[in-house]
């Protein structure tokens, strides 16, 4: 049964990605988003946004992180978008998303990376775009959640 609500939780990732990954993964291999597609394709902790799409595509710990991630489409969507981001070597996170969406780049490679055997790209892109340094605020909000957890 915990697979089957994890695919329902999921669900709104692939309505949004089914109209626009394609477009998403075109510009990034153009090198430069165009449109707006960050929230679903790039997802983030929830509690970093505060807008109404923000809140609904925010990902709410590392268990959804890790479905996520080993989901068959979604997985290997954001894998492949993020070796594409990496690919480009010329321009920074800002030249690439602008601002905040580079943030948000950041936010959501720091979440990934923390996920258990998570794929080595997203560590790979903190690496080459922002020092190899993980966003604090996302790995705050990682260990207050822990914490809430451990003591449940």
């Amino acid at each position: 049964m915990a697979v089957a609500n994890e695919t329902i939780a999921l669900q709104r990732f692939l309505d949004a990605q089914n109209q626009t990954y394609l477009k998403a993964l075109s510009e990034i291999r153009f090198g430069r988003k165009l449109t707006h597609w960050m929230w679903f394709v790039f997802p983030q902790l929830k509690g970093l946004g505060h807008s109404d799409t923000a809140l609904f595509y925010s990902i709410s710990d590392l268990k959804e992180a890790t479905a996520f991630l080993s989901h068959p489409v979604l997985g290997k969507h954001l894998i492949e978008i993020s070796q594409a981001v990496l690919n480009i070597k010329e321009k920074s996170a800002n030249e690439i998303f602008g601002n905040p969406d580079d943030l948000k780049l950041r936010s959501c490679m720091t979440l990934f990376a923390n996920v258990l055997n998570a794929d080595v790209v997203f560590q790979q892109v903190l690496d080459h775009y922002f020092g190899g340094k993980q966003d604090e605020q996302t790995l705050r909000l990682l260990l207050k959640k822990k914490l809430q957890h451990d003591t449940v």
